[in-house]
């Protein structure tokens, strides 16, 4: 065997460890598994190969839904790519992670959403985490710098959604929390305090008037421009205003995790394990979220896998501070991991459009991505397999 067999050999041997034998127990079942994660992501690349656009999701009757730079999920396809690279170190997905990422050239110039974290920070933070290539390093600062011209200080906030003005003055949806982690990592690149000043305040303000008492979240906070004050509440994706949707929950308690990471500011990690608590106390047996944990018909109702990938990335985080009930969240993210590793959520090889987590939910009251893959439900079900592998956990 010469030294690049084994080299594979031994990253192959880890992946099945890491991955936990979750497809069953012997060990010809754990090769299997292993060779369809890495087989579904071969069938998804060659099955998108678009020099401009990428997939969102896919169903067997409509095929695949492709979207050029401007969507905001244009980044996750990258980086999920990039996220099987750093899983396996493979370096057969290098090329397709790079041609991936610049599909999204220009994306850095836009000043028209506030998504530009998942656009490009996903994509090109994640390659030039990765290589090293400074080429990467300067999209994603003036990415930054696109980012924060939505920002109004009155109000305190980076302002989400331009449409629907006749409904919403100025609408923060919680998603917006996700954004924040490349406002960080550029104020500590370039040394400029400004990217990492209007962060902190933002994740104040969402603090102080997206939650309720029970710290689940509304998605949507609307503010009055004039006085800067909170004119409208409402769960836009949810069930109802008063609901609580599941992956707004997730994407409060991974932006909170995400803040106190950086900050070492206790409110906000006091906030991250009091969201962590809420959703805990909504967990289904098989630890897959609901869509909305306060569906009538649960649980005859759709899951939401993408909701689930982005929590047990985020508990795994939260599970690494001091101060918190570390056990809970460290068990927890490793079930969710397990059952989304299981043939209930993830796809056979070939099957689901090359997609590796089935069962998920985009809009379901606009009746728009429903129990369908979603190409950010993968990005982050990848990054909690490398997190659980960077703790050493099996």
């Amino acid at each position: 065997m010469n030294i690049l067999m084994k080299k594979t050999t031994i990253i192959i041997f880890s992946l099945f460890l890491l991955l936990g034998c979750n497809r069953g127990s012997n060990e010809n079942n754990c090769t299997n598994l292993t060779k369809e994660l890495e087989l579904q992501l071969n069938f998804f690349a060659e099955n998108n190969s678009d020099p401009e656009k990428v997939a969102r999701t896919y169903t067997d009757s409509s095929g695949y839904h492709m979207v050029a730079f401007r969507d905001w999920t244009s980044g996750f396809p990258a980086g999920t790519f990039w996220q099987i690279y750093e899983l396996t170190q493979n370096e057969k997905w290098i090329p397709v992670a790079v041609a991936n990422t610049v599909k999204l050239e220009g994306v850095q110039y836009l000043k028209s959403t506030h998504d530009l974290g998942f656009m490009a920070f996903c994509s090109y933070g994640n390659a030039y985490r990765l290589t090293g290539d400074e080429s990467y390093k300067q999209v994603v600062l003036q990415a930054s710098e696109s980012l924060i011209t939505r920002f109004n200080p009155t109000i305190g906030c980076i302002k989400s959604w331009d449409h629907n003005t006749d409904k919403w003055q100025y609408p923060v949806i919680i998603d917006n929390m996700m954004n924040l982690e490349m406002l960080f990592w550029a104020s500590k690149t370039t040394g400029d305090p400004k990217y990492r000043d209007i962060a902190v305040t933002h994740a104040n303000t969402t603090l102080a008037n997206h939650f309720r008492d029970d710290m689940s979240s509304f998605h949507v906070v609307s503010y009055d421009t004039i006085t800067g004050q909170v004119e409208k509440k409402q769960t836009h994706q949810g069930l109802t205003d008063e609901s609580a949707w599941a992956r707004g929950q997730a994407w409060g308690l991974y932006g909170y995790t995400m803040v106190f990471r950086e900050t070492q500011d206790p409110k906000f990690l006091d906030a991250a394990t009091r969201i962590a608590d809420f959703m805990l106390q909504n967990l289904p047996e098989d630890y897959v979220f609901y869509w909305d944990f306060d569906d009538p018909a649960i649980p005859h109702t759709e899951r939401d896998a993408s909701a689930a990938a982005i929590t047990a990335s985020a508990l795994l985080e939260l599970s690494t501070f001091e101060g918190v009930d570390q056990e809970k969240y460290r068990t927890t993210a490793l079930k969710i991991v397990e059952s989304l590793s299981s043939d209930q959520y993830l796809a056979e090889t070939g099957t689901n459009g090359g997609f590796l987590l089935k069962h998920c939910v985009g809009h379901k009251p606009a009746g728009k991505e429903i129990d369908v893959p979603l190409n950010y439900a993968d990005y982050y079900y990848l990054e909690a397999l490398n997190r659980k592998k960077q703790l050493n956990l099996q």
